[in-house]
């Protein structure tokens, strides 16, 4: 695993108060299937066919 990725896990490691009440048995192992799940759906946007994934910039939104 590369460095940077290494710090995504741990950072996302770090549960949110709602995985906190839930608990969780292997933080990391949960951070690196959120981090694989996210990746796979920025870089395939059908990749999760429920989910509307809108690429704009900010000056996109402004025109709205």
């Amino acid at each position: 695993m590369e460095p940077q990725d290494e710090e995504r896990v741990r950072s996302r490691a770090e549960l949110t108060p709602e995985e906190l009440s839930a608990g969780s048995e292997d933080p990391a192992a949960q951070a690196e299937a959120v981090l694989a799940d996210s990746d796979e759906r920025t870089e395939v946007p059908n990749a999760a066919p429920d989910t509307v994934l809108e690429r704009r910039t900010s000056a996109d939104a402004a025109d709205l």
